[in-house]
C-alpha cells in the first residue's frame, strides 16, 4: 500500500492517544501518514506532547491524500471546526475517498454535510451528540467504532487502538 492518509489535529490541545494510536498503526502497514492542521510548525497536544505538523490545513488539497481523519481532544473544537474543514471534508466526500473522526470531531463531520444518512458515533460526555447528529441527517450508534461504507468514526481515546485498525480495513477494501 502506498496510500496517503492525513490526520488533521488542533494546532493546540489535540488528544495524544487518538493521534498516536492510529499513527504507530497506519506507518507500520506502510502507508503515508501526512499530519495536517490549522497552523503549520508545531502542534501540542493535551498532554504537553508535541508534534511536528506536515501541512496546513489551508494549504491541503484533495489531491494530497486517499483518507482523511479528523483527531479529536479538547481543543478540536476550538482550532478546527471552520469552514476549512468543512470544505475539505466535502471535496473527500466528493471524491469517495475514505474519511472520518474521532471524539469530539465527529460533530464538524456533522456540520459539514457528509454523514447525512450514515450510521456514526463519537464523544458524547455532555450527550448533546444523538441531536446533533440528528439535525445533520445521521444516524448515532452507541458503540466505540463505527464503520459506514467508507466512513469510520470513532467514541475517543479507549477506541484508537480499533479506530485505526478499521481505518485500514477500510482502506483495504477501495
Amino acid at each position: 500500500m502506498s496510500d496517503k492518509v492525513m490526520l488533521v489535529i488542533a494546532s493546540e490541545g489535540y488528544q495524544p492517544i487518538e493521534y498516536s494510536v492510529p499513527k504507530k498503526i497506519l506507518d507500520h502497514s506502510g502507508l503515508t501518514v501526512i499530519t495536517a492542521s490549522d497552523k503549520a510548525g508545531t502542534a501540542t497536544a493535551s498532554d504537553g506532547t508535541t508534534t511536528e505538523v506536515d501541512i496546513s490545513l489551508d494549504q491541503v488539497s484533495v489531491k494530497d491524500f486517499d483518507a482523511l481523519f479528523f483527531i479529536g481532544g479538547p481543543g478540536s473544537m476550538d482550532h478546527l471546526d471552520n469552514k476549512t474543514s468543512y470544505n475539505l471534508l466535502k471535496k473527500a466526500a466528493e471524491a469517495n475517498k475514505p474519511f472520518g473522526a474521532i471524539c469530539a470531531t465527529v460533530r464538524i463531520l456533522a456540520k459539514s454535510g457528509v454523514i447525512m444518512g450514515k450510521k456514526v458515533t463519537g464523544w458524547n460526555s455532555d450527550n448533546k451528540l444523538a441531536d446533533i447528529l440528528e439535525q445533520s441527517g445521521s444516524h448515532f450508534i452507541r458503540k466505540d467504532v463505527v464503520v459506514d461504507g467508507n466512513i469510520v468514526t470513532a467514541t475517543g481515546p479507549s477506541a484508537a487502538q480499533e479506530f485505526g485498525a478499521k481505518i485500514l480495513s477500510v482502506l483495504a477494501q477501495k
